[in-house]
């Protein structure tokens, strides 16, 4: 249930944390340069310390490291300031609850099984044997075909595609125009006929418990095996996950990123915006990869890689490209005349030979 306001006091004897300093009424949360008097706001990067001193916010959430600095004002001392807000925040912006009931112009196949707590949206589409559990809301245009598990208090947001035979666990959330168990890239070369041979993606899709999915992403069924996310991985916007993938519990993947098929991503890893990642690899558990990093082969080794290129005048870069394209070449020389001067050391400290 949301709150309206709620005071300091309360606050922490809700959530937890050290208050410091007179108990504000707080109507609101917000950003450090926004916040007023009766506001609370966050500090978790030490850079913004300057604006958490001149925030006209009434509550601060901090960390011991910072309460010293701003002394003298109503605190809330916490490990963890950012979670801690996204905790209140939550207080002030609830998810929606289901509001029981179909839609007239929704279109239910006749062996579909709904519970009654659901909320069906304005034309969607529920194909036959699929089932929806309690308390999950279907907003409009989504199109879930047959046989496929929606679990309890799922969001389904509108114009969501979900494929025959997928599974959700409980409390999924797919965002608008995501589809989720497209067919794979599957395909084979026929010399005969001179021509692709499709084929046939027969395995499925199954998110976990409390994954979420951007909007449009796409996740693609497997061709004979499942692709699996595992529970509360979080996905961003237009990412793109392959046939018989596996992305593991806690993984947080960045917009647009590319994932090969029969990839696996370990638990925990933090995969970086725009990055594109090969087939057929592992990538061990809690693995950070950066933004735009290309990743050819798998990772043996848990850890923080990046390949980007830093940003530089584009004359700077057509002069250091010229280079790069030759870096064997430029290797070769440097081998031979390492050799050369081996050579040349050996028979200046030994004359006689």
């Amino acid at each position: 249930m949301a709150v309206n306001q709620i005071t300091a006091t309360a606050l922490v004897q809700q959530l937890g944390g050290e208050l410091r300093g007179d108990d504000v009424l707080i109507t609101n949360i917000t950003s450090l340069q926004q916040a007023q008097l009766n506001d609370i706001s966050f500090l978790s990067n030490p850079r913004l310390r300057h604006e958490a001193q001149t925030s006209r916010a009434g509550v601060l959430i901090v960390s011991e490291k910072s309460a010293d600095i701003l002394s003298g004002r109503t605190l809330i001392v916490t490990d963890d300031p950012y979670l801690y807000f996204a905790r209140v925040a939550r207080l002030f912006h609830p998810r929606q609850l289901s509001q029981a009931g179909i839609h007239p112009t929704a279109s239910i196949a006749p062996s579909a099984q709904i519970a009654t707590s659901c909320e069906i949206g304005a034309h969607v589409v529920i194909g036959e044997r699929t089932i929806i559990k309690d308390n999950t809301r279907i907003l409009a245009g989504t199109v879930i075909e047959e046989d496929c598990i929606v679990g309890q208090d799922c969001l389904i947001h509108a114009n969501v595609t979900i494929y025959l035979g997928c599974q959700l666990g409980d409390r999924v959330e797919l965002h608008s125009g995501c589809v989720i168990g497209a067919d794979g890239f599957g395909l084979a070369w026929d010399k005969q006929n001179n021509q692709w041979f499709k084929i046939p993606q027969t395995g499925s899709v199954i998110l976990g418990n409390d994954v979420e999915i951007g909007a449009n992403t796409t996740i693609d069924r497997g061709a004979i095996e499942n692709t699996i996310i595992e529970d509360d991985a979080k996905i961003d916007n237009q990412v793109m996950i392959g046939h018989n993938g596996k992305i593991g519990a806690h993984v947080a993947i960045v917009a647009c990123t590319g994932i090969a098929g029969s990839t696996e991503v370990g638990a925990h890893s933090v995969i970086g915006g725009a990055a594109m990642i090969g087939g057929h690899l592992t990538i061990p558990p809690k693995t950070t990869i950066g933004a735009a990093t290309a990743v050819s082969h798998s990772i043996k080794e848990s850890g923080h890689y990046a390949s980007i290129f830093p940003l530089q005048k584009h004359n700077d870069w057509v002069k250091n490209a010229v280079h790069i394209r030759h870096l064997h070449e430029m290797n070769q020389k440097i081998k031979e005349l390492e050799q050369q001067l081996a050579q040349l050391t050996s028979h200046l400290s030994n004359p006689q030979d």
